[in-house]
């Protein structure tokens, strides 16, 4: 496995919106989470792997379905959609607009007991609600100049090119990262190779490749 790049990663990161900070401290409290216990015998073991826009998400989940691994990457197959904002509001998106989760969506996958394990990858305003749901929170970072290159570099997202929105991905992970982190039961950087950062993933949650 090569080192997560630039052109693996997949459209539409985690850009919450700056003037959420307090509910998303509030809402994402690891105290919330489910007891990982609670997961044995018939329970799904329900996993959250969020981030900020370039720290690998989308070629983590990919990386698990790969394995055989319900892997699911919020950013797709309609479980997020744009919402509008005030202009002036800050995101990760063009002014006047942002990128939440589908909560009916949403709440359908974890509701259901199908596997044994499900991961979800994604950053969402509204994520929190949810937590209490989740018997893992895991975030990915990586350093900030890595992120600058994946996202200059990858070709499936013309996101993250222009001096204007590389300042925006910069002013998030100072201002959005830190309470992911003080949220987030497990930390990894996802600048190692990707084999790594999966076995790292499995071996928190405490399931088999």
């Amino acid at each position: 496995m090569g080192v997560l790049s630039a052109t693996s990663e997949l459209p539409r990161k985690c850009q919450p919106r700056v003037h959420n900070r307090a509910t998303f401290s509030a809402r994402n409290n690891s105290s919330q989470l489910r007891n990982p216990s609670e997961s044995i015998g018939n329970s799904v073991k329900r996993v959250l792997l969020t981030g900020m826009s370039g720290t690998g998400k989308s070629t983590v989940i990919e990386e698990l379905a790969a394995r055989g691994h319900r892997a699911i990457d919020t950013n797709n197959g309609g479980l997020s959609e744009l919402v509008n904002v005030p202009d002036d509001e800050p995101t990760g998106l063009e002014p006047g607009q942002d990128w939440v989760w589908r909560e009916d969506r949403i709440q359908t996958l974890l509701s259901a007991h199908d596997v044994d394990v499900l991961f979800l990858g994604g950053c969402s305003p509204n994520q929190g609600k949810f937590y209490a749901q989740f018997d893992y929170v895991v975030l990915l970072t990586a350093p900030i100049e890595v992120i600058v290159e994946r996202l200059a570099s990858r070709t499936n997202n013309p996101y993250g090119k222009r001096p204007e929105e590389v300042a925006r991905v910069v002013q998030l992970q100072q201002t959005i990262e830190p309470l992911l982190r003080a949220t987030a039961g497990y930390e990894i950087d996802t600048s190692v190779p990707l084999n790594q950062v999966v076995a790292k993933v499995l071996q928190h949650v405490d399931v088999s490749s």
